[in-house]
């Protein structure tokens, strides 16, 4: 398998688009899943970001844009197959949608609506995701889908909050919990295994610093301390406050590809290694830079 190969298969551009990857994946998952809305959501979700909908202006934020957010409704799908072939717990129609949809909105609260006077997206990076969970429930009173899904995906959503304890949560059901693990995670993954993730690291600090709560005094300082954060934040909450749910990656790469191992973890692993061999080399973000020579695609 060439890179190339590689490439296309992680982005969900194989045999198409991401959208067509995730369409096919929903069906058989779930045959009664109602494809044509989740198509419906995912070019909703564009118009958002790029400000050609009534109730949005254009995204700003290199980091946090729609790119991502397909690519963790990418990771979440595929998520969700793998748990499917391993049969841990039936996921159903109800399951799917609400999944997809928190994991399609759940950065939106980082969106600016028409009129805003925000500057920047930046100023709503602290407690996004109840702005995320707002704006869903209006889509969802809009589209006139079921009651609960507002209030399930609003969970769901909080899940991706790094900072989040869900054991504080308004009750709610095992299978929520397990929608809001695999969102969660497919948070995460999305991120750390963009083979631009690296690149990315001094936009998101750029996006963090503007939004007042960076902890680092550099970009540079925020990439020294990553693997760092892989290990003691983020490997834990996988492991933990997610309860393994991103081993059932495996399961789909071997599934659907034939290939036996998580793409995504491969990835992360490549990345954290470069990084801590480049920042051996290096003191200063110019030094990094002739390293890190991937530009980040936009959509």
């Amino acid at each position: 398998m060439d890179n190339k190969y590689i490439s296309d298969l992680f982005e969900g551009r194989l045999s198409g688009t991401p959208l067509d990857e995730i369409l096919f994946l929903a069906g058989s998952i779930s045959p009664a899943a109602d494809l044509p809305l989740i198509r419906e959501v995912h070019n909703d979700l564009a118009t958002f970001f790029a400000g050609s909908h009534p109730d949005f202006q254009k995204n700003t934020l290199l980091y946090h844009n729609l790119r991502h957010s397909q690519m963790v409704v990418l990771a979440t799908i595929r998520l969700f197959d793998g748990l499917h072939y391993c049969n841990q717990l039936p996921i159903t129609t109800n399951m799917l949608l609400k999944g997809l949809l928190a994991a399609y909105f759940h950065d939106t609260g980082m969106l600016r609506a028409k009129g805003d006077p925000a500057l920047s997206g930046t100023e709503y990076m602290a407690g996004h995701e109840a702005r995320s969970s707002g704006f869903l429930k209006h889509y969802a009173q809009r589209k006139r889908l079921e009651e609960d899904i507002a209030r399930d995906c609003s969970t769901i959503i909080n899940y991706t909050d790094l900072k989040s304890d869900p054991s504080t949560f308004e009750l709610h059901s095992y299978e929520i919990q397990l929608v809001g693990q695999v969102v969660g995670s497919a948070d995460i993954l999305a991120q750390m295994a963009d083979r631009y993730y690296l690149e990315c690291l001094p936009l998101l600090y750029n996006e963090l610093q503007a939004g007042g709560i960076s902890r680092h005094s550099s970009a540079l300082e925020l990439m020294v301390h990553t693997a760092n954060f892989y290990h003691e934040v983020v490997l834990t909450r996988l492991l933990t406050t997610y309860s393994h749910t991103w081993t059932a990656m495996q399961t789909h790469f071997r599934e659907r590809y034939k290939i036996d191992c998580n793409l995504y973890i491969d990835n992360i692993n490549k990345n954290i290694k470069y990084l801590d061999d480049i920042i051996k080399r290096c003191n200063n973000i110019g030094c990094l830079n002739k390293y890190l020579k991937r530009i980040p695609p936009t959509i």
